[in-house]
């Protein structure tokens, strides 16, 4: 079994479909199908069943799978090592970090990175904080900067840079802006737009409400910040934003709760050898946590 071939599975079965997998690894249809195939020959027994359009993995493809993926991360950890004897910074860093972030937190600290290791190429996957613990443990991601989760698996490692208060955010005309201060029970009664409940932000809310027997009234859900500063701006509902985030037309009032906060930073796995680009990355955002 080869790396190639190895690659072509686990993008397949990650994906659902062998044309979008070629999209991912830069490749054609034919050729995915081709390593795919030469594995299955390999091993004498199918590895996906294709019925239409659909792809689904095999009895003998969800037996590989877990294992393919430790052979992945196993090559990739043994040419960071080789390579990092050097003591030079190098190679392909794969990143992942959620789009507030990106676009809020992280662009600095790129600019620094790319400027000091030019030689390092940057893989970065924009995705849901949530998503990103599911890939570092299938050995896809190095290092992720998120949304840390309040109940961390001891199985990773994480350190907060940047603590991020969460306020009330409410449009300029909002009926609620009349009062000093908003208690839950009279804010469960408007409609919220937040992030999914599934997220840790959503769960910070919801957790919140649970805590007092209160229901939320979410009329919209979406796990981008953005979306949801603009619809609140508008007047379809209230939420809960970070303070960064609190500019005109966004209007904020005190809750009339223990503040609500949640920790940005980056996690690893703790099992995971980490690579010279990897470590100087985490070198970097250290730098973001002790400024002024």
């Amino acid at each position: 079994m080869d790396r190639q071939s190895l690659s072509a599975f686990l993008e397949v079965a990650e994906c659902g479909s062998f044309s979008i997998a070629a999209e991912k690894l830069g490749l054609t249809q034919p050729a995915v199908s081709k390593r795919v195939a030469g594995l299955e020959h390999h091993l004498d027994t199918p590895l996906f069943d294709r019925i239409g359009r659909q792809v689904t993995l095999t009895e003998a493809g969800f037996a590989l799978l877990p294992r393919a993926e430790g052979i992945m991360q196993s090559m990739i950890e043994a040419e960071h090592s080789v390579r990092d004897l050097s003591g030079s910074v190098t190679g392909k860093l794969t990143l992942a970090t959620s789009h507030h972030i990106g676009l809020h937190k992280l662009p600095s600290v790129l600019r620094r990175f790319s400027q000091k290791y030019p030689d390092v190429g940057l893989d970065i996957d924009f995705l849901d904080s949530e998503r990103a613990y599911e890939l570092m443990l299938r050995g896809k991601i190095e290092l992720s900067v998120v949304t840390l989760d309040p109940n961390l698996d001891p199985v990773f490692y994480a350190e907060t840079i940047w603590p991020d208060p969460l306020h009330l955010a409410l449009a300029a005309d909002h009926p609620l802006l009349e009062l000093e201060d908003v208690a839950l029970s009279i804010l469960s009664k408007y409609p919220a737009i937040l992030p999914g409940l599934n997220t840790y932000t959503g769960q910070i809310v919801s957790n919140l409400f649970n805590k007092h027997g209160l229901k939320l009234n979410v009329s919209m859900s979406t796990n981008y910040l953005e979306t949801i500063k603009m619809m609140v701006s508008i007047g379809l509902g209230w939420s809960i934003l970070p303070a960064g985030m609190l500019e005109s037309p966004i209007r904020s009032i005190a809750l009339g709760e223990p503040s609500l906060h949640r920790e940005l930073g980056f996690v690893y796995l703790r099992k995971r050898s980490l690579s010279n680009a990897a470590s100087a990355f985490i070198r970097e955002l250290q730098m973001e946590a002790i400024k002024p």
